[in-house]
């Protein structure tokens, strides 16, 4: 049974992007290995001078597993080291057993806390404690000794688990960057093409109704419908591959307060655009706030506001903000002040350092209005 406030640590995935063996690990195995044979023959008086040479050659190619399967290279030597210092203490009277060499079991312990699964760190360290505390049994030279020997086998241990933390901080922060970015396209594609699609009903509805009466005017309105549909289309496209690019693609270029009088072609019902001010030398984010909080409330009015007679967007700048103000004239049953559209309105405004504000309007109608900062609050 694992205590609850274990559990994280022994259901932790493995980290990702462990590397396969790299040319590194074979020149390190190449040099290990004769430095190895040299030892065992240049120190005569090594304890069981074949078996430490053996325990040495398995450690060197237990080193070439160890990122792709760190608990099974753990277990393999230190398991073979726990057989042996049984035998010692079995036997007694043996003198300091194994190798300079073997010191490369250093790696191991790295790279088990670096890349293993929270199971496999647990029962690998498990195995590294019991051989090293045998160990010591074996040649007990002293409480301090002893305390030293441990924390030198266990600090490549936390040197593995804090370059690992490192790591996975740098990947959740890259992924909640990219989260955020994708959250903004999605707002975008959402902003954009209600915005066309709304264009589209209204175009179609007048256009049957004056079907019977004015061809011409029906055929207008099937250009204005074909116009909006490939706009609608085209921003999508670009909006979808964007999503689809880790790396970020480029969009189109950024609608902005010049580009609201455009707006005015969205009705019926009316649509008028006044801008006044000094509106030049903004931000391209605020340009581009103000430009899809203006659509977006222009496209909420056209969809909600029930026998309005006419929607009144104005933007007034001076030398510190830019107030944007959307007025219609709509009854107010059904609209309510919640929803993805007027959240992602708000969420604009306030990451650059603005507010937002909607509500009905003082006799009828609903109101929208938003002040930014002219240079924005974003880094």
């Amino acid at each position: 049974m694992i205590p609850d406030a274990l559990r994280p640590l022994w259901t932790a995935p493995r980290a990702p992007g462990a590397p396969a063996r790299v040319w590194r690990d074979w020149v390190l195995a190449a040099l290990l290995v004769p430095t190895a044979v040299i030892e065992v023959v240049q120190r005569p008086d090594a304890t069981w001078g074949p078996v430490a040479l053996v325990v040495a050659l398995v450690a060197v190619l237990a080193l070439l597993w160890r990122r792709t399967h760190p608990l099974g290279a753990v277990l393999a030597v230190f398991g073979t080291l726990i057989v042996i210092d049984a035998a010692i203490l079995v036997v007694g009277g043996v003198g300091p057993f194994g190798l300079y060499t073997t010191a490369c079991v250093l790696l191991l312990t790295y790279a088990l806390t670096r890349w293993g699964s929270g199971r496999e760190v647990v029962l690998g360290l498990a195995a590294v404690l019991v051989a090293s505390a045998l160990g010591i049994a074996g040649d007990f030279t002293g409480v301090a000794e002893a305390v030293l020997g441990v924390v030198f086998i266990l600090t490549p241990a936390g040197i593995g688990a804090w370059v690992r933390l490192a790591s996975t901080s740098r990947l959740r922060e890259r992924d909640q960057v990219r989260l955020r970015e994708r959250e903004q396209l999605a707002r975008e594609l959402h902003d954009t093409v209600a915005h066309h699609v709304s264009a589209i009903a209204v175009r179609a509805q007048a256009g049957r109704v004056v079907a019977a009466t004015d061809p011409s005017a029906a055929l207008d309105a099937l250009l204005v419908i074909e116009g909006e549909a490939s706009r609608a289309l085209s921003e999508m496209r670009l909006m979808v591959s964007a999503l689809r690019d880790d790396d970020g693609a480029e969009l189109t270029p950024q609608r902005g307060v010049a580009d609201i009088e455009r707006l005015a072609t969205a009705g019926p019902p009316r649509v008028e655009v006044t801008l006044s001010g000094d509106l030049d030398g903004l931000r391209p984010a605020v340009g581009a706030a103000l430009y899809r909080l203006a659509q977006e409330s222009v496209t909420n009015a056209l969809r909600h506001a029930r026998y309005a007679s006419g929607v009144r967007v104005d933007v007034t700048a001076d030398e510190a903000s830019v107030r944007l103000t959307v007025v219609d004239d709509g009854e107010l049953q059904g609209r309510v002040g919640t929803g993805y559209g007027l959240v992602g309105m708000t969420e604009r405004a306030s990451l650059l350092g603005g507010t937002l504000d909607a509500g009905p309007g003082q006799e009828r109608g609903w109101t929208v209005v938003a002040v930014l900062p002219r240079t924005g609050a974003v880094a």
